[in-house]
């Protein structure tokens, strides 16, 4: 007797949830995107149709896959605190996940939340010489 989506979706959210610490939002999300990666599956054997030839899309809005404590790869769904080395195992860039996604050139591929403690910490160190002398020299050309 085979089982229901539902009963396979249950354990492998089980397996996972046994194998890692899990926030009751990030155990409802990896829920809904396992029962939607299984149906997808279903109707694809269904329809005789290959996996790869279903048009690609993202794992969730892109907007909203930076969030305050972690970022969501859009690839495969899966959360993150930082997605720069994960996107590696996609064989992808992070320049090439920006452009694919429409993110901006600068935008940071890191949660909120690490970005501004980076931020933070940066400002509490103060400014490089350096990079204050490089200012300095930027504010000097846009006055001409």
């Amino acid at each position: 007797m085979s089982k229901t989506l539902v009963e396979m979706t249950a354990d492998i959210i089980q397996s996972q949830i046994s194998g890692s610490n899990m926030s009751t939002d990030e155990i409802k999300t990896a829920l809904n995107d396992t029962y939607q990666a299984l149906k997808d599956l279903q109707e694809a054997e269904q329809a005789g149709t290959d996996i790869e030839e279903k048009e690609e899309k993202p794992a969730m809005d892109p907007k909203r896959s930076i969030q305050k404590n972690k970022i969501v790869c859009l690839e495969c769904g899966q959360s993150f605190k930082m997605l720069t080395k994960h996107l590696k195992s996609h064989n992808m860039t992070s320049k090439e996940y920006r452009k694919k996604y429409g993110f901006s050139s600068t935008q940071s591929l890191c949660a909120k939340a690490l970005s501004e403690e980076r931020s933070q910490a940066s400002k509490e160190r103060g400014i490089h010489p350096n990079l204050r002398k490089t200012f300095g020299n930027r504010a000097k050309k846009t006055k001409k």
